[in-house]
């Protein structure tokens, strides 16, 4: 087992943070991702794996969504998808979103491994590039990012075949 964790930053002028874990049992299986995220106003955001765990600019120094195959944005669910392209996470009236996903195109384990990368929440909700503009092929026109973080090796576990 492999096991990760991201600390949620806020982004420029926001006050969202949180803590997100990230579990895979094996090679080859999905990998899950659970946690939560406060300060959000109520409803959707965008929830993205980024390219890079780079912060000399903020949350921009995260790069584009991660995308090793060179696809297009969309759901989690989508044939044709960013691996990094998670969906939307949903804030209640309290403004905490609780996250409980799996998905098998973010690995722990292997050359295309998360470790390393940002997990990006975004201001606005995903329209899972099916918004009918080039923007939303590219980032769901999910607007801002308002909280950043680098996935990291968890503590508990040290993988020795990362």
């Amino acid at each position: 087992m492999v096991k990760a964790v991201c600390v949620l930053s806020p982004g420029s002028q926001t006050s969202v943070t949180g803590t997100l874990t990230f579990t895979q049992e094996n090679s080859g299986q999905k990998t899950t991702v659970s946690g939560q995220v406060k300060g959000l106003a109520p409803g959707q955001h965008g929830f993205h794996i980024h390219e890079f765990g780079d912060y000399t600019n903020g949350c921009m120094s995260a790069g584009s969504h991660f995308n090793p195959l060179g696809k297009t944005h969309g759901g989690p669910d989508s044939s044709e998808r960013h691996a990094g392209d998670l969906g939307n996470i949903t804030a209640g009236d309290d403004g905490v979103a609780y996250v409980d996903i799996s998905d098998a195109q973010i690995p722990l384990i292997g050359n295309n491994s998360i470790i390393g990368r940002s997990l990006v929440v975004h201001e606005k909700k995903d329209d899972l590039g099916q918004g009918g503009d080039e923007e939303s092929k590219k980032t769901g026109n999910a607007g801002p990012r308002v909280a950043c973080g680098v996935i990291g090796i968890a503590k508990d576990v040290v993988p020795a075949n990362l």
